[in-house]
Parts: C-alpha cells; structure tokens; sequence
C-alpha cells in the first residue's frame, strides 16, 4: 500500500512530517506547488442523469416533510473512522441519510429547511479536491489518493437536490433559528453545531419515524431485494462447487467464496457471513470461520449480498457437505423445513406479525415433544417457553438497508403491528442442539439447523424471493450433486 507524499524538508531529515489540514505543506518547492496548479483537463461530467431511485428518494422526503413541519431536519451521512494508523475503515453512509437522498458519500448532510409550504432541501457535500491549494495532492483524503468526488453541479443533477459545500454547514447551524431535529450518532461535528438547539425526545421522534418509514418497501425497494437475493442464490451455488477445497482448508474458505461474489455484483455482504461447519452451527452468529469443514457434519451458511444500494439478502441453508444427510440429521432437518412452511404460509396482509413465529414454534415444539426431548401436552411446553432451550431466538425480522431493518420503530409498529403488502421479512426457524446438552440423546449433541428466506408480503399473500434456493431436504440433496457433476 502506497505511503502518503513525505515531502523534503529543508535539512533533508529522514523524520516523516504529517499532513497538515490547515493548507500549509512544508518541504514543497514552491515551483512543484505552482507546477502541480495547472495543466490538468476539464473532467467536468455534464450528461449525467439523476440515480434511478431519484423519484422515490423526492416522495420519501416529502413524506417526512409532511410529518414535521415547521421543523429543520438534519440527517447526517456520517464521517470516516480510523481502522489503523492512517488508514480507514471502508465508508458505509447512515441509512436515514442513503434512504432519504441516494448518495453514500462521508461527510454528507442532508437539510430540509422550513419554508411556508413544506421544506427545501439541500445536500450538503464535500466539492471537488482544491487544486490552487495543493488538498487533491498533499492531503490524504485527496482525489489523487482516494479517488474523484462529484462536483457539486454533478451531485444536484444525479440526486435531484441542490447541493452546496458541507464545509460551510456547521456554522450556519450554529446561527439558525427555531426548531430543529438531527438524526445522532453518525455526525459529531454536526451535533455540536446544534447542541443547544435540539432535544434527545424530539431527536428520537425523527429517528423512529425514518425507521417505520421503511417498514413498507416501494417498488424500487423490492427490485433491489430481488436483486440481493439472485445475487445471494449464486454466491451460495458457488460454495457448494467448492465444499471439497473448504474441506482441505476451513470455514474461511467458504466465507471468502460467498464474498467474492458479494464484491463482484454487489457492494459487500450486507452482515459478517456466519459459515458454521459441525457444532459451530449451534451458535447462532458464529462469524469467526476458522473452524474445520468436515464430511458427515452439517454445514449452516448464512449469508447476504448487499447491492451497491445498501439492499441486502438474509438466506439460510443448512447443507451435508458430502451431499447426503445422515438419519438424524434429516430428522431435525426435515423438523425446521416443516416449521418453515408453516410460517411462511402465516405471512399474508391483515395477518399479525407474530403470526408466523407463533406457527413455526408450534411445530417445532410438537416435534420436540414427538421426540421425548420435553414433556407434553405442546400447550403447556408453549406456554412455559420450555421448546426456547433449543429453538432459541425469533423466527424472523424486517429486512431492507440493513438486514436487521426498521430496528427503531415503535413495538405497535412493528412486533405487535399487522403485516402490509410491500413488507418483506425473513422467516428463519432454527433447532439447535449444543454439543454438551446432556439433557438429549447423543446423536443430537452438535446438530445445528436454520433454513432462512426472505418474504415479500403481496396484495394475496406472500412470494418467496429466495425460493430458487431448494429447501426440501430431497431437493437439497439433488441441488448439489448436480452442481458438484
């Protein structure tokens, strides 16, 4: 990795001087200075066209003007953060701020400014590396270093919505009036600027607002899941092709394979990949891989693309890496497929959304009681909770820009709401029998099984967008003798 210019100094001391922020550059001659000033090309894009989510971004903020009116709205994109020394951590925008303008770049601030009828909205950006001061050379975050930023003629035009330079926003802040709210967390410069300006409550407010905002997707929103989704489907065929290699290495190289193709048709994975081999399946979010892929044991992949959108899949599948599952494991197996159904088929609009929890843990508690592992009558092992011991976690979640979406909205909102067409969620029941749970048999100790889909909630129904992934336990075993031909 290339170092940052350590310009000569003066005594030709080999002591590395920082870059400064300020514009002063010590040890550059001012004939180098002068020189790198000009004879660059006019790169100025002029036949852009706005994003293709121009128009749903303009009728999400519309929608929060409508909610607040009267108000200044700041949502900050949110800053770089050191991973090492001079290096960072790659950027991934707020997604109050991704959600309501479509840029994703650091330092970015949206600002819905009050007027008479509704608000006016500006993005507030950082404008193309200075070439009279020397920034797109000398400093760090410069464009020779990390890249070309969109001018801000060019951000307008691609984002619908005027932009000016975010340099000059901390101080107008501190000099505005009345009412204000700004989305916490991302931003510290920005939230110093409006310290004695906004409340904790009302910050809230906003924030909840932009998180239930999401609950229902538009079509664009669906059209980017759907697009996760396929992408997620070929990452997950590209690990069965390789199951022999991962066997001579370890769960790593299953995660690498899936990222991989995350990197090349998306933007990254949308959650650390959980590829949990043997009784690592039985920790729900094993992401550390670096255990051994052994043939006879389960396989458990979780795993998600994210598109360049922030749009991210959440599928599960529980595969034999030698392609055939064993007696017990298809037992256990065949147990979450049969709670799966059950709960996708609870997934339809006007239902409640703890519907198909509910359905899914029916029948994995009647298997559970079946098998003599806990004492019946289901009702009562229901009530008790008792099945939780081996069932562990919820059956699913909102998903959308991020995989666990809409995590801020209200209990009634959400938990305790009703489905709507354009929902989509994940329904993922799992059975998982700990390596030292002397409380079942042995044959079950350090079998580990979820199989996850991501549900679109339709105007009749529901529709499985990840349903070219076989779940049946027959199909799976099909599905990759045929990729492994």
């Amino acid at each position: 990795m290339a170092e940052e210019l350590i310009p000569e100094t003066p005594d030709e001391s080999e002591e590395p001087i920082k870059q400064r922020k300020n514009g002063l550059y010590p040890g550059v001659s001012d004939e180098l200075a002068e020189n790198m000033k000009s004879g660059w090309a006019d790169t100025e894009l002029r036949d852009l066209e706005p994003i293709p989510q121009a128009v749903e971004t303009a009728a999400r903020r519309a929608a929060l003007s409508a909610r607040f009116p009267g108000e200044r709205l700041v949502i900050p994109a949110g800053n770089l953060k050191t991973r090492s020394n001079d290096t960072e951590y790659a950027f991934r925008a707020s997604v109050e701020y991704a959600y309501l303008t479509g840029n994703q770049t650091e330092d970015g601030v949206l600002v819905l400014e009050p007027k008479d009828e509704g608000h006016e909205a500006t993005i507030y950006l950082l404008p193309r590396s200075d070439r009279e001061n020397g920034e797109f050379w000398l400093d760090g975050q410069g464009e020779l270093w990390v890249g070309r930023r969109h001018s801000l003629t060019e951000a307008g035009t691609l984002y619908g919505i005027p932009a000016s330079d975010v340099r000059e926003l901390a101080g107008a802040l501190r000099e505005a009036t009345g009412p204000v709210r700004v989305v916490r967390g991302y931003d510290a410069g920005i939230e110093a600027a409006l310290t004695d300006k906004v409340t904790a409550e009302r910050d809230e407010e906003l924030r909840v607002f932009l998180s239930e905002a999401r609950l229902v997707k538009d079509e664009f929103e669906v059209g980017e899941l759907q697009k996760a989704v396929d992408s997620t489907v070929r990452g997950f065929e590209d690990v069965v092709k390789v199951l022999d290699k991962a066997e001579a290495t370890s769960e790593r190289y299953i995660e690498g394979t899936f990222f991989l193709r995350a990197r090349v048709e998306g933007n990254d994975v949308g959650y650390g990949t959980i590829a949990a081999a043997g009784p690592h399946a039985c920790t729900l979010h094993w992401v550390r891989n670096d255990g051994a892929v052994r043939s006879g044991e389960l396989l458990l992949l979780d795993a998600g693309v994210e598109t360049h959108t922030y749009y991210t899949a959440d599928v599960t599948r529980t595969l034999p890496i030698n392609g055939r599952f064993s007696e017990i494991q298809r037992q256990i197996y065949d147990a979450v497929y049969e709670a799966q159904e059950a709960g996708i088929a609870a997934v339809k609009p006007g239902a409640k959304y703890r519907d198909f929890h509910d359905a899914a843990q029916r029948v994995l508690t009647e298997r559970l009681v079946e098998w003599g592992l806990v004492e019946g009558p289901v009702e009562r092992v229901l009530e008790l909770g008792l099945q939780r011991r081996w069932t562990l976690h919820g059956t699913g979640h909102m998903l959308g820009m991020d995989v666990h979406d809409c995590a801020a909205a209200r209990v009634e909102a959400y938990v305790d709401g009703v489905l709507e067409p354009g929902m989509c969620l994940t329904v993922e029941p799992g059975l998982y029998f700990q390596a030292d749970d002397l409380t079942v048999p042995e044959e079950y100790r350090g079998i580990g099984v979820r199989i996850e889909d991501d549900i679109l909630v339709t105007d009749d129904g529901n529709r499985n967008l990840s349903a070219a992934l076989p779940r049946r336990s027959d199909e799976v075993e099909a599905w990759m003798a045929s990729l492994k031909s």
